[in-house]
This record gives C-alpha cells, sequence and structure tokens, in this order.
C-alpha cells in the first residue's frame, strides 16, 4: 500500500506541515507562550556530621538538637542530606574520631559535601582541618557558608589559637588557686569512708523508691493476683492501664514479679517490727 506525500506530512499525530509552521510562528505582542521543561537538576547532595562532648552536651548553646536545627536551615533551598554522623568526642582528640572517618568515606563514596553546624564543630586543630581539604572532601560550616578554602585555614588558625588560651587561663587559674592555699579533689584519708558512704546511701535511695512504686501499685497487682491472674496478665493489665517501669518499659512477668516480692519483703519486716514492739511494750508492762 502506497502513502502519499500528505499523509506522511500529517504525521502520526494527525498534525498537518501546516498546523506546524502556525504554531512555529512568532508570538504575538502581549501574548504567552509556555517555555519547554527544563531538565531537572541533580540536587546537591551534603552529609551531616555533629559532635557533643561527652561531659559538657549542649553547655556552649549548641547542643544536638541546636546543630541539627543549624544544618537543617542551611540544607533548606534544594540541598539534600543524604546521611547523618554523630561523634560523642572532645574536639581536641582528632585521633580517635571514628564517626567522622565513616563521614568522610560517605563523601567520597557519594561525592557529597560535609557539613557542619559550626566550624569548631569540626576540629580546633588547624593542620586536621586543612588536611581534610587535601584528602579531596568537600566541607562547609553551615553559620559561615561563604567560606573559602583560604579563610577556612584562617579560621582554623584562629579556633586553634583559642583553644590554646582557654587551656593556658585554666592552667593559670589553678595555680593562682593553688597558691593561694587552695586543695583540688579529696583527700586521700577521707576518699574510700565517703565513697563507702556514698554507695550505702545511694543503695537506701533505690531500695526505698523501689518500695514506693511498689506501694502505688499494690491495689491493681494484688488484687489480680489474689483472683487468679498469672504474671503475664497482670503484665498485660498495667501496660493496657499506661503504667510503664520506672525505665519506661512495658511490663512483663519479670517485672511483675519483682513488685510482688518488694510488698511481700515490706509485709514481712512490718509485721516483725510489730511483733518486736508488741514485746517490748509488754515487757514494759511487767
Amino acid at each position: 500500500m502506497s502513502v502519499t506525500r500528505s499523509q506522511v506530512d500529517q504525521g502520526s499525530k494527525g498534525t498537518s506541515r501546516k498546523e506546524i509552521h502556525a504554531q512555529e510562528r512568532e508570538p504575538a505582542p502581549g501574548e504567552v507562550v509556555p517555555l519547554p521543561p527544563a531538565m531537572g537538576k541533580r540536587p546537591e547532595e551534603f552529609v551531616s556530621y555533629l559532635r557533643v562532648s561527652t561531659t559538657r552536651q549542649g553547655a556552649d548553646g549548641l547542643g544536638i538538637e541546636a546543630q541539627r536545627k543549624a544544618i537543617a536551615e542551611f540544607l533548606n533551598g534544594g540541598r539534600v542530606s543524604v546521611r547523618e554522623f554523630l561523634e560523642v568526642e572532645s574536639g581536641r582528640r582528632d585521633d580517635n574520631r571514628p564517626r567522622l572517618q565513616e563521614a568522610l568515606a560517605e563523601c567520597r563514596r557519594r561525592k557529597a559535601t560535609l557539613v557542619v553546624a559550626r566550624l569548631d564543630r569540626l576540629a580546633r586543630d588547624a593542620h586536621f582541618l586543612l588536611g581534610l581539604q587535601k584528602a579531596g572532601v568537600k566541607f562547609i560550616a553551615a553559620d559561615f557558608p561563604e567560606a573559602n578554602e583560604l579563610t577556612i585555614g584562617i579560621l582554623a588558625l584562629v579556633a586553634q589559637y583559642e583553644s590554646r588560651l582557654i587551656s593556658l587561663r585554666t592552667k593559670a587559674a589553678m595555680a593562682a588557686a593553688k597558691a593561694r592555699g587552695k586543695k583540688f579533689g579529696g583527700q586521700p584519708e577521707n576518699f574510700r569512708g565517703r565513697w563507702v558512704e556514698g554507695l550505702a546511701k545511694s543503695a537506701e535511695a533505690r531500695l526505698a523508691r523501689k518500695r514506693q512504686r511498689a506501694r502505688d501499685l499494690e491495689g491493681l497487682v494484688v488484687p489480680l493476683r489474689k483472683s487468679g491472674a498469672t504474671l503475664q496478665q497482670i503484665a498485660n493489665a498495667l501496660n493496657a492501664s499506661g503504667h510503664r517501669t520506672p525505665r519506661g518499659a512495658f511490663w512483663s512477668p519479670a517485672a511483675v514479679r519483682e513488685v510482688l516480692l518488694t510488698l511481700e519483703d515490706q509485709d514481712r519486716e512490718e509485721e516483725e517490727r510489730g511483733r518486736k514492739e508488741g514485746t517490748s511494750r509488754q515487757r514494759a508492762g511487767q
């Protein structure tokens, strides 16, 4: 079957060449012509790195949540966070930061940029910070995204100098206090006695809290136990009523057994105390 030229001009969608030329005409003044869709650009990927101190988390006003918020505000606008790494270390120990090494490896795999909330979150060692640049990993600080390699190097030197000044000021203050007769730390001869006393007081406080919690649940667990309920059934009843263990977990049969045993111990001690008091009163009456 032969095909005519007019059929070819119309094409598979039934559009004639005349109509195509009409579509390609110059737009009239004021006419709005839709632009063809642009090719999608791959969003820039970032790997976020958070660090907190083991002793003073958030004491400087930049705890975990504050760091997350700062990084999220920086990434808002087409940037994508592909993964987050959290380090619980001191910024001065750059040789013992496994999570940072994992974050750098992730950046190399994805060709992503390492982002931190603040420059001194990354390190206070200029040599280490500049070494990151030599490793071929791009990084940026959310509080100073305009910084280039030169300014980051200068800021790293300033951060290292500030850290050294803090250390010197602390040592000077301790030396001045010692010169005034102040003694740091506990006395060796009294340390063991205070330590044992502290352990005893801590055990007493834990036992008191444990017994109080058992008394609080006595009105619920004891009647169920007397009615023949199993430990698992009692645990289910506690969980269904919204009760949780002191650690915030769901109740288990073992935890219910511990409560019942605590109540039994308290009842036994109270009975024994009552007998002793009765005996004392009898002797006093004689």
